[in-house]
């Protein structure tokens, strides 16, 4: 054979090499686009289905387009699944909802640490533990009803974010669990009576609804000694039912909790000496030395910085300006929580 004809025919096979190599690039059991329906229109009928299907530690994003219903699920998205945004049609009309509570009987048995009964940990309705998830959408309830602590939403996962999200509970509504989680709420929906905002992450709400249901507080967080922030609120508005007359911002879960409120509208219900500093823990007592409670320039019936507890805090001008989605997100690798 000719040297001429050998160089032509490398040359033609590299090309369809290259041209099934593009179009196999993407394995097509691992789409980009999946549709969950209960009417069987979809991909999935159920949300978990969708997720199971993820290709485990994915590089590439994945979008779960939810149609509307109420989805009955107690959804896990494992630390193996990532770079997932779960989308529903509408917010008001996409619902997952589950009933589990601490102290319910497991209803699969006894789990891996032996415990035949459920714990606030394990009572979630979603639980995200991978990173780069995101939601929009939706709305999470856990319907268990006033029985104690009962998460609608518990995130471990790190680089979170709910937009345009509901999230509906009463004790123990929304877990921000883990230290090394960063979270980002927007235009969201937040719900519950007892420390319905809590945990460990550090968070950002902004443009929030945070109705409080009984005369309780509002947050407990349980920011560790060595996290610059905790919980921060901005331009967010506190509500309330129209029964509940004495609310507070927060209580410490933990020493060293960090919670601030920047440019919100504080309702009527919320007390005028604004914190707890959550006596009687005997485990943790005088929590107040290290906690770190502030706010800046809230209005509102219940904004009244001259009547606050003397170890909270106004900030000045310059200390608010370190409160940006960059210094608080950011981290080392530089998260953009806004474009993401």
């Amino acid at each position: 054979m000719a040297k001429s004809t050998i160089t032509y025919i490398a040359a033609v096979l590299i090309f369809y090499v290259c041209i099934f190599s593009k179009v196999y690039a993407q394995d097509p059991k691992y789409p980009s686009e999946i549709t969950v329906a209960q009417d069987g229109s979809g991909n999935y009928k159920t949300i978990q289905g969708a997720v199971n299907s993820v290709r485990d530690l994915g590089e590439k994003e994945v979008n779960i387009h939810v149609k509307n219903g109420i989805y009955k699920e107690k959804l896990i998205i494992p630390s193996w699944k990532i770079r997932i945004s779960i989308i529903g049609e509408d917010i008001d009309k996409t619902i997952i909802t589950f009933d589990d509570y601490s102290g319910k009987a497991n209803s699969s048995g006894k789990d891996a640490f032996g415990n035949a009964k459920l714990s606030t940990y394990t009572s979630f309705t979603v639980l995200v533990q991978g990173n780069d998830i995101h939601l929009e959408n939706l709305t999470i309830i856990n319907s268990a009803g006033r029985v104690g602590q009962a998460v609608a939403l518990h995130v471990e996962g790190d680089r979170f974010i709910a937009k345009n999200c509901r999230f509906l509970g009463n004790q123990d509504t929304l877990y921000a669990a883990t230290e090394n989680s960063r979270q980002y709420y927007q235009n969201c929906y937040i719900e519950g009576t007892t420390d319905f905002i809590f945990g460990k992450a550090t968070v950002v709400f902004q443009n929030c609804s945070i109705k409080s249901l009984s005369d309780s507080y509002v947050t407990a967080a349980s920011t560790s000694a060595q996290q610059k922030f905790g919980f921060v609120f901005i331009n967010c508005k506190l509500i309330a039912d129209e029964t509940v007359t004495k609310a507070y911002l927060g209580r410490p879960w933990r020493p060293y909790a960090k919670t601030v409120f920047i440019t919100c509208e504080l309702g009527k219900h919320i007390l005028p000496e604004g914190w707890n500093p959550w006596k009687g823990d005997l485990m943790f007592p005088d929590k107040e030395l290290t906690v770190f409670y502030a706010e800046y320039k809230n209005k509102g019936d219940g904004a009244s910085p001259r009547t606050r507890l003397a170890w909270t805090k106004q900030l000045t001008d310059k200390e608010a300006k370190k409160y940006t989605l960059k210094n608080i997100l950011s981290g080392s690798d530089q998260w953009n929580s806004i474009t993401n």
